[in-house]
């Protein structure tokens, strides 16, 4: 058994990537694995996996599950990697999931930045944070450093270059993109973790306190989640009420989709992991502010999400069930704004 709560895979590879091997190895009859990009660090090739799966019809809806964007987050990546490895399973014998794969496209990325999570980083090997990393900057003040900065690679939170992007986030936003142009709807969920002591989902955007374009869509989903699981926990919100921060990916990643006339809903996932450090003083540290040490946190944590990335697949499966009429947008965005945005 292959053990995700062990930090000590820093001598070796990390166990994550021997279980992505193994998954990706197990779900050869049903998907098609892609590199979408791989990175020399050391004389070392890092790749990083995409799985996809379903049908390769254009005008079918898409979902993305995204994973450890930040090397330190491992909970993020275990959380993709541990829907992965149940998905895979019930493909083998769940005719509903094998039904729906007819008529959408389902893509994993569980390990975006394969350097950053050998080494415990939240940087990529270049020392840049790939969450600051895009085009685009922030219209407000953004706390120092955090907010990102491109005052030296030496200190977290490093931007890059102007308008270089890293190649991890060049080819995980290039394919978001453009699968999210053939689409009449694409869903993304980013597992993060790290700020405060509740599970959020965040919607764009990150650069401004200014609502999105397609509030009235994003607002309907919120609906859809908390009607049919009015017991979840998660606090559903735009990221700009926490804080702004210059290059976020899927804030760039919107307004590209935007551009092409493209429907997409990106969401974070932001575990909150202060909780873990809260109810065990001994889990301050490198690690522990970021991830569930407890075995029996961990094993919570990892079931604790399955509930919400099969509402996306339904969600998305299902799109024309739900998202707004033209004649109900105005209503819905409305709503939205006397929901997330009335001082």
């Amino acid at each position: 058994m292959i053990d995700l709560h062990n930090p000590l895979h820093l001598i070796g590879r990390p166990a994550e990537f021997v279980l992505l091997d193994n998954l990706i190895k197990s779900s050869e009859p049903y998907a098609e694995h892609k590199i979408l990009a791989s990175i020399d660090h050391d004389d070392v090739d890092y790749p990083i996996h995409a799985l996809k799966f379903g049908s390769d019809k254009p005008g079918v809806p898409v979902l993305f599950f995204v994973g450890g964007v930040h090397g330190i987050e491992r909970i993020g990546a275990q959380v993709v990697l541990a829907f992965l490895d149940s998905f895979i399973q019930r493909l083998q014998w769940d005719e509903s999931i094998q039904y729906t794969l007819q008529n959408m496209r389902i893509w994993f990325i569980p390990i975006t930045n394969p350097v950053g999570f050998k080494f415990y980083w939240r940087s990529n090997g270049n020392h840049v944070d790939l969450m600051r990393n895009a085009p685009i900057d922030a219209q407000g003040p953004v706390t120092p450093l955090i907010g990102g900065h491109r005052i030296s690679r030496r200190l977290p939170w490093f931007r890059g270059e102007v308008d270089n992007m890293e190649i991890e986030s060049q080819s995980l936003t290039d394919l978001v993109i453009r699968e999210s142009k053939s689409a009449p709807l694409s869903l993304l969920l980013d597992a993060h973790s790290g700020f405060g002591t509740t599970d959020r989902l965040w919607f764009p955007m990150a650069s401004t306190h200014k609502p999105i374009e397609h509030l009235a869509e994003v607002y309907s989903l919120y609906q859809l989640l908390t009607r049919n699981y009015p017991n979840n926990d998660y606090l559903f919100e735009p990221q700009s009420h926490n804080y702004l921060t210059h290059g976020d990916l899927w804030d760039y990643s919107y307004l590209e989709a935007c551009k092409a006339q493209a429907n997409l809903i990106p969401l974070t996932l932001e575990m909150g992991s202060w909780r873990w450090v809260k109810k065990n003083p001994l889990q301050l540290s490198r690690l522990g502010v970021f991830n569930p040490m407890k075995p029996h946190r961990l094993q919570r944590t990892l079931r604790g999400h399955l509930m919400l990335m099969e509402f996306l697949i339904r969600a998305s499966r299902s799109w024309k069930n739900w998202l707004p009429s033209q004649s109900l947008r105005a209503h819905n965005h409305r709503e939205a704004l006397d929901l997330w945005y009335k001082k």
